[in-house]
């Protein structure tokens, strides 16, 4: 079938930051969003320089030390030579690994690494193939649950609320606070540079229009962070930079203040919640002698204790909304921000209300705040996993270094499995996991480590075999998201660069060679598959009445708008309006203020209500400043970092810090200078920008720049690029659910005298040659 361009002569494609059509004009790439958009990401102007940089990888390689000595753990990964080989060749000698391990240890050996946001694709979706292919080739996988972004709340919530997507998806939209809310009280923010992204794409960002007209009719913004452009300028925000990691604190001084004056809901405590007097009486420190009142509160927010008291005093009676972003459960206790926001909307009454209450992490992706589609999109089916064994996703390091060890986990004592072969697909643990000094002595364990990737990120340079796949405007693939009416016929825009492959052919060919060809394959192309998947869609058009085209005319047109659900409020709002009939998928079929099941964990660390713990990564000698390593606004996560969006943005070829005007100077550091941020696990550098927008005390890193070592034969090496993540703890949240804690840390920063590193984050590794 001959894909005719459109008129501009671009083609239509997506991306996690947005869709938009693309094609070659004079020989250079031209990418366009789509006209529907009424706020376009310019992350979508990193393309025009990746797609052909000398980054991406062009021909299958192996490390030189893994081919000569066989596998087996070996400190050498990240500082080899690699030597270049043909597919055939390649392909064999993998499957053959592959094999090798399975027979020998069983598929629980086997960890299958990968996170989704590989491509907007849901056939070429990088994570979906892995699984599809360990699950049919092999037998099964060790799997990871949960997220990087949101490890803690997605284990906490169903304890308190319901399922994660039900409090973050499918509540509160832009269209109710546009029209309803009148204090927005948001701890953490909502920051556009996160909005911008949704995974499987995105058609219309919304989010500072929404907020710009909110505004407008009178609704108030409040921002509870130590970054003031954690909302953008359109919300007009009242901003309390309180000391980062104690917005529990905060909320409890606000707490108390209801209390003491009578201005809580006790009818709704009463009718809709289990637990309060339990809650109450920590709160008052009738359980522990001590008040959470807003003096407690000021000494460890660093607000002052009226300023606590007069918001306290603003929010009952008001139809009054409280977010809580991803990245305050991103840090120690994580749990109880998440927890302890939903209690206060409780104690207001507003929980279901349209436009107020408790949306958690609306504002943290730009999946939150719309409406769910009412007909399914495509999806590959990834089989069944023969192994159960499985680890939060972000003790991937713990695993590695203490197999056989014991670890807690939401109620559970579990076993680290015995990895000996990492396969890794669409994901960059060196950017998104913590304390890579750390990471990099746990992939040193390894026998053998595989990657998937289209350029030589840190993961690839610290694997045995590295397979080149294309990037996604080099294949075919549908665009869609359960929360974004359109879906997207991504058609190809530029040939593979060198010798690239899509997973889904390195997979059948591998799939093949084991045996199980057929199985993995089911007789289809990938063209074929897309076909197979858009029938789903299809066919759910055709059940509800409406114009159904078939895949070809879907194809020839572009996209296909897809119907909404009613923007009804989900489960909160059902039980809201009648709590009988619609219990909460929770224990009680209440709001859990206090939790029976937690509190019979015993975790010391995360106990059966919210309450403040103090984090034990404070600053102290040594490590005098806060530092937030937020996402990136130049790129998601560390995607396409060589790409001209993300490289115009950076100083020197190095991320940027910023830092206050006040610690800035009594370092004597200047706008522009190198720095150099450092603390016990490790160092980076980093251009300083110096600004008022950030609290006193604070330093803020963003994550994404990729990791590259001064001197990657050193065990501890400075990476002169500014990736935080060699600074950031690697420890879980709390017992209960293990999930990352890289927003926050502690750190020294200095100005940098030396002799200025080169940055080689975007060269090719050594190689090597057969003759050597």
């Amino acid at each position: 079938m001959t894909d005719a361009p459109d008129q501009a002569g671009l083609r239509p494609h997506s991306a996690h930051w947005g869709v938009f059509s693309a094609g070659w004009r004079d020989g250079r790439l031209v990418v366009a969003p789509h006209p529907g958009d009424p706020d376009p990401n310019g992350l979508l102007q990193n393309f025009p320089d990746a797609l052909r940089h000398p980054a991406r990888i062009t021909r299958p390689m192996v490390r030189r030390g893994w081919l000569e000595r066989g596998p087996g753990a070996d400190p050498m990964r990240g500082r080899d030579e690699f030597l270049p080989m043909e597919w055939d060749e390649v392909l064999d000698l993998l499957a053959g690994e592959l094999a090798r391990v399975r027979d020998r240890h069983g598929p629980g050996a086997i960890f299958g690494g990968s996170y989704g946001w590989s491509s907007a694709g849901r056939f070429h979706h990088a994570q979906s193939q892995l699984h599809r292919f360990l699950n049919i080739g092999l037998g099964g996988y060790v799997r990871s649950v949960n997220s990087y972004s949101a490890g803690a709340s997605g284990v906490i919530l169903p304890h308190i609320l319901g399922p994660f997507e039900q409090v973050a998806r499918r509540n509160v939209t832009w269209e109710q606070v546009v029209e309803h809310a009148e204090i927005v009280l948001a701890f953490g923010g909502m920051a556009l540079k996160n909005t911008m992204v949704a995974s499987g794409g995105i058609s219309r960002h919304v989010e500072r229009g929404s907020m710009q007209a909110a505004r407008a009719r009178g609704a108030e913004f409040i921002l509870v962070s130590p970054l003031r452009d954690d909302l953008p300028a359109e919300a007009g925000a009242e901003w309390l930079p309180l000391i980062p990691g104690t917005d529990t604190a905060l909320m409890l001084g606000i707490a108390d203040c209801l209390v003491q004056a009578g201005l809580h809901d006790r009818a709704f405590l009463d009718r809709y919640c289990t637990g309060w007097p339990a809650f109450e009486a920590y709160l008052l420190g009738h359980a522990d002698g001590q008040p959470k009142d807003a003096a407690w509160a000021a000494g460890i927010t660093g607000l002052a204790a009226a300023e606590i008291e007069a918001l306290a005093r603003r929010l009952p009676g008001r139809r009054v909304l409280v977010v809580v972003s991803h990245s305050l459960q991103r840090a120690e206790h994580g749990e109880q921000p998440v927890w302890m926001a939903a209690v206060l909307a409780a104690m207001l009454g507003q929980i279901g209300l349209p436009g107020g209450g408790y949306n958690y992490a609306l504002g943290a992706l730009g999946h939150y705040g719309k409406r769910n589609n009412a007909v399914a999109g495509a999806a590959l089916p990834q089989g069944r996993n023969g192994v159960g064994a499985f680890i939060p996703v972000a003790r991937i390091a713990d695993m590695l270094l203490h197999p056989g060890a014991p670890f807690d986990y939401n109620g559970q004592r579990l076993t680290y499995p015995d990895i000996r072969l990492v396969y890794w697909g669409g994901g960059n643990p060196f950017h998104h996991h913590q304390d890579l000094n750390r990471l990099r002595r746990a992939f040193a364990r390894l026998e053998t480590l595989v990657v998937h990737e289209i350029a030589w990120t840190a993961t690839a340079r610290h694997a045995d075999i590295v397979l080149p796949c294309t990037m996604t405007l080099e294949r075919e693939d549908i665009g869609a998201a359960p929360t974004d009416p359109l879906m997207v016929a991504m058609h190809r825009i530029a040939e593979p660069h060198g010798e690239a492959r899509d997973d889904y052919t390195i997979f059948s060919a591998l799939a093949e060679r084991l045996g199980r060809g057929e199985a993995f394959t089911e007789g289809r192309s990938a063209r074929d598959w897309l076909r197979h998947l858009y029938a789903k869609t299809q066919a759910g058009l055709a059940e509800r009445g409406l114009p159904a085209p078939d895949f070809d005319s879907f194809w020839a047109a572009g996209e296909i708008t897809l119907p909404q659900e009613p923007d009804d409020g989900g489960i909160l709002r059902a039980f809201r309006e009648d709590p009988v009939a619609h219990p909460l998928p929770t224990p009680s079929g209440r709001i859990e203020i206090f939790s029976e099941a937690i509190a019979g964990f015993g975790y010391a660390d995360c106990p059966g209500h919210p309450a403040w713990l103090p984090p034990t990564d404070a600053p102290a000698p040594g490590r005098p400043l806060h530092l937030v390593a937020n996402q990136p606004a130049t790129r998601l996560h560390s995607q396409l970092d060589f790409g001209g969006h993300s490289s115009a943005k950076k100083r020197r070829g190095r991320e940027v810090m910023r830092i206050h005007p006040a610690d800035a100077a009594t370092r004597g550091i200047r706008e522009g200078d190198i720095v150099r941020l450092r603390n016990a696990r490790g160092a980076c550098l980093a251009a300083a920008a110096v600004t008022a927008d950030i609290r006193q005390g604070v330093v803020q890193l963003p994550t994404g720049a990729w990791y590259d070592p001064e001197d990657p034969a050193e065990d501890n090496p400075l990476c002169v690029h500014g990736n935080p993540n060699v600074l950031t703890r690697d420890l879980g949240t709390s017992s209960l659910a293990q999930g990352c804690t890289g927003q926050l840390t502690a750190v020294e920063v200095e100005r940098f005298e030396g002799n200025l590193p080169p940055i080689r984050a975007f060269e090719p590794p050594g190689l090597a040659t057969a003759a050597e």
